[in-house]
């Protein structure tokens, strides 16, 4: 399909807005997951609720049990009511629930919010990957999803200023007030976020989607063939001879990458100040950390192109484990800030390279699959990780807290590697061009 210069401008236009709307929507979506993590040590300080160390943990697994609930249940409800409708409605669960934390009394009233807004979470951050790669210029997809993923660490970012500049003053609850704001953004997405293109074909409104795709010189997606019965053989074809061994590796490596991004996402403020450091200086290095991870994000697909998803998925796991190993020792500030942000380069994209190996080393037929339920297994890890902190810190271990994510960072390295190595499966021409970026 040709284009003239004003065309090509208009589409520029509409993925710039669609980009936009997706990346605020994602920036509110760090911020109201890593909230938790950056007021934790003043709740643990002030003993709010008589929170203990276990118990905090526990909280903030639930965050991470209500985003694998919300992210097993996304597709299935965005096949059903479209992708902005969901887009909409998980802003305003995730802000509500964080009004449900606000006014909190007890610790099963908190919990509850964080759970609910963990189902808000994860059902957000696929949808509007998908909805980007729908309106992103052509040959420009695994750019604009790295750029949609800064904004996750923007927001964590910004948690980290949210409770530097409230929380002494006004107090803990403060913060969540603040998430509960986005709530407003949620009539600006209904209003101006245009509807997916894949769901829209999905549903035989191809003549619609045709329509906003010439207008806006988009592609059309594929129609999708096949249904549930597909999906399952797909599974199955993941098991069979001996590629069972080849999936559960992967499953294994995505369990502790996720275990270690959450883990320290929600530990690393209190762990630095069992180190010894000031809540300011704590928080400060959230900051640094998720600077750490923007500039991960998008160095992590180059890399990939140049040397190999599969290398670079070990060789920064490897490197991840040395840092979190490195922030359990007392070190200068300066040198401390520059581990912290080299670790932040190198964790958050680290999983990302989990699942870029494995779309590269899967067939084109069970490729979404494969993802899919690499990042489901993973997610398990995700609510392990902020669990296994807490118990560390009840039983006074908090200092075994960095060793132990590190072990889970040198675990994955081992089990990705060793995937990357059995696979005999050649992998297509530029195939390793392709980043799929989803925590």
């Amino acid at each position: 399909m040709s284009s003239s210069p004003s065309t090509a401008a208009r589409g520029s236009r509409l993925a710039l807005l669609v980009v936009g709307l997706c990346w605020l929507a994602v920036l509110f979506d760090g911020l109201d997951m890593f909230i938790y993590g950056s007021v934790l040590p003043h709740l643990l300080e002030t003993r709010t609720f008589g929170l203990t160390p276990d118990q905090a943990g526990d909280l903030g697994s639930y965050a991470t049990f209500g985003m694998l609930v919300g992210a097993l249940v996304a597709g299935t409800i965005a096949d059903r009511v479209g992708r902005k409708k969901l887009m909409v409605a998980c802003v305003t669960l995730f802000s509500l629930a964080s009004g449900l934390c606000a006014v909190s009394e007890s610790v099963a009233v908190f919990g509850l919010g964080r759970t609910l807004a963990g189902v808000g979470l994860g059902g957000l951050l696929p949808t509007a990957i998908s909805m980007v790669s729908d309106y992103a210029p052509r040959g420009r997809g695994a750019i604009v999803i790295g750029l949609l993923m800064t904004a996750h660490h923007a927001g964590g970012i910004l948690s980290a200023y949210v409770a530097k500049w409230l929380i002494d003053p006004v107090g803990w609850r403060a913060a969540f007030w603040v998430c509960v704001l986005p709530l407003l953004f949620a009539p600006v997405l209904a209003r101006f976020l245009p509807e997916s293109l894949s769901f829209l074909v999905a549903k035989g409104r191809a003549e619609e989607a045709g329509v906003l795709a010439e207008r806006y010189d988009v592609e059309v997606p594929a129609a999708r063939t096949g249904g549930a019965g597909d999906r399952w053989t797909n599974l199955a074809n993941l098991f069979r001879g001996k590629e069972w061994i080849q999936t559960l590796l992967y499953w294994v490596a995505s369990f502790g990458g996720l275990l270690l991004v959450y883990g320290v996402a929600t530990w690393l403020p209190t762990l630095m100040r069992a180190e010894g450091y000031e809540l300011g200086s704590a928080l400060s290095f959230v900051v640094v950390f998720n600077l750490g991870g923007i500039v991960g994000m998008l160095v992590a697909g180059r890399a990939a192109d140049r040397f190999g998803a599969p290398r670079i998925s070990a060789l920064w796991f490897a490197l991840t484990a040395a840092g979190v190993f490195l922030l359990s020792v007392h070190m200068p500030m300066t040198v401390t800030m520059l581990v912290v942000f080299l670790t932040g380069v190198f964790l958050n994209s680290a999983q990302t390279m989990i699942y870029a190996t494995v779309s590269i080393r899967s067939d084109a037929d069970s490729r979404a699959t494969a993802v899919g339920w690499t990042s489901g297994m993973g997610r398990f890890g995700a609510v392990f990780g902020p669990w296994l902190g807490g118990q560390l810190l009840a039983s006074g271990h908090g200092d075994w807290g960095f060793t132990a994510f590190a072990v889970a960072g040198l675990s994955s390295m081992v089990f990705i590697g060793i995937a990357a190595l059995r696979s005999s499966r050649r992998e297509p021409a530029g195939s390793e061009r392709e980043l799929v970026a989803a925590h």
